[in-house]
């Protein structure tokens, strides 16, 4: 992989550099077009299928990781032990390319952790010589546009390719680019503790106690909980690992779960009837947890506002119908959701749902408004298509802020918009995919929009 020092000069990063350095005398052809690479941003599990898919289909293209490696934020996670097993996890060309040279499969039933999701997939994955030398960490995408225009500009709009300022070690770069793939994710981008999801400045100053994520109880976490009283914020799958990873300090934590839920057994899921034997499991482990007393309950209650004080933290709000505070806190964790960043696409056109900030023609299949989390209907090109041509927002993102995403369909996406992009009209239409039934979809629950998945 390049390291730091070789991305000095990151439009050297494709086999001819001079196509793709950005030059005031360039004409805008058909054939030049089709000579400059289709630019995929960030390095996870759905932006390194696209790469495998364009090497499979003998396209160009560059590949940007903003992290220090690949899967950069599945290592924040890497201790977290994933519901879907290895089978639902590994793109199916990805696979190909791997056993091509000489990869050993995991075992399809096994259910790995993210470590072990980075280090025995996607490291393998990115190491291969087609995508290796088109990978550049340290590679951070602060802007995107159309090459000459700004966003109002209609004129030869379709025809003109793609502007990408990337910076790395303090220098901003331009790379041209005929599409552009974003495969960010949403990660990096979490939803705060106040129920109305705005930051404020009293959560802010918390932060050495408030962890937004699933901490590491067994590893490098385990001292800054032991003793402790600690909230949970959230009613998702995140929650629930967070909370079974607390409970593994036994008497020595206090626990509180606090949900917007109106009951508790809506966390739940389909526990046995999950087609997902790990996702079931979950919601079963919880379950227990929860009926043995070992976890304080708080259903709905909506936090409003923190405060700090000698004994510890307040989380005041309405539980229950009622004005009420939780006193005493030591510690918060919040598993509520994150949202996606559209703050370097302001020159891009995009189409995104107003509630969910999701790929609008994707919103009525996955709006929590209109269903529950069961399984998600496959899609592809067609329904990513963005306003602005042979752009795409793919993977966890296109769910914008929904909570239902698995791997397995991004790598529908994938499969699709790369067919497209490569002049495979017929296959980018077909649907390759069959997703395991949650075992609870269910029809206008209206009455809770709370985190009601795991990504």
């Amino acid at each position: 992989m390049k390291n730091e020092r070789d991305l000095g000069i990151i439009t050297n990063c494709c086999s001819s550099p001079s196509q793709y350095v950005h030059s005031e005398t360039d004409k805008h052809s058909n054939d030049r077009m089709d000579q400059l690479p289709i630019a995929i941003i960030g390095a996870g599990p759905i932006g390194l299928a696209a790469a495998a898919h364009l090497v499979d289909r003998g396209q160009n293209f560059i590949l940007l990781e903003a992290g220090s490696g690949v899967g950069h934020h599945v290592l924040e996670w890497g201790h977290v032990r994933l519901f879907s097993p290895w089978q639902y996890n590994i793109d199916k060309v990805a696979k190909k390319l791997l056993k091509n040279s000489g990869w050993n499969e995991p075992p399809k039933d096994v259910l790995p952790i993210g470590k072990e999701l980075v280090e025995n997939y996607l490291e393998p994955l990115a190491k291969l010589p087609a995508i290796e030398k088109n990978l550049h960490l340290h590679s951070k995408v602060v802007s995107i546009s159309k090459k000459g225009l700004d966003k109002m500009k209609n004129l030869a709009r379709e025809e003109s390719s793609f502007m990408i300022y990337v910076e790395q070690q303090g220098i901003t770069k331009r790379i041209e680019a005929r599409a552009v793939i974003d495969a960010t994710g949403t990660w990096s981008q979490p939803n705060p503790v106040n129920a109305d999801n705005i930051w404020t400045s009293e959560e802010r100053k918390l932060n050495e106690q408030i962890y937004y994520g699933i901490p590491d109880i067994k590893g490098s976490h385990r001292e800054r909980y032991e003793g402790k009283r600690v909230a949970v914020v959230g009613g998702g799958h995140s929650a629930i690992n967070t909370i079974l990873e607390l409970s593994l300090l036994g008497d020595n934590v206090e626990i509180s779960w606090i949900m917007r839920k109106k009951r508790v057994e809506d966390a739940y899921g389909g526990e046995e009837k999950d087609a997902l034997k790990g996702r079931g499991e979950l919601g079963s482990r919880i379950h227990q947890l929860v009926d043995g007393g070992f976890v304080k309950v708080l259903t709905p209650f909506t936090i409003r506002q923190l405060n700090s004080n000698e004994n510890g933290i307040d989380l005041i709000g309405e539980y229950e119908g009622n004005e009420f505070t939780l006193s005493g806190i030591d510690e918060i964790i919040t598993n509520t959701g994150s949202r996606p960043d559209f703050s370097f696409l302001r020159e891009i056109r995009l189409s995104v749902d107003a509630a969910t900030e999701s790929v609008e023609a994707l919103s009525p299949l996955i709006d929590p408004n209109l269903h529950s989390c069961g399984t998600v209907r496959p899609h592809g090109e067609e329904i990513l298509r963005q306003p602005e041509k042979n752009f795409y927002i793919v993977g966890m993102k296109s769910y914008g802020r929904a909570p239902t995403f698995l791997m397995a369909t991004g790598y529908e996406q994938i499969r699709s918009i790369v067919s497209y992009l490569s002049g495979d009209i017929e296959a980018s239409k077909r649907v390759e995919l069959e997703l395991p039934e949650t075992g609870v979809c269910s029809i206008n629950l209206v009455s809770d929009t709370s985190n009601c998945c795991c990504n």
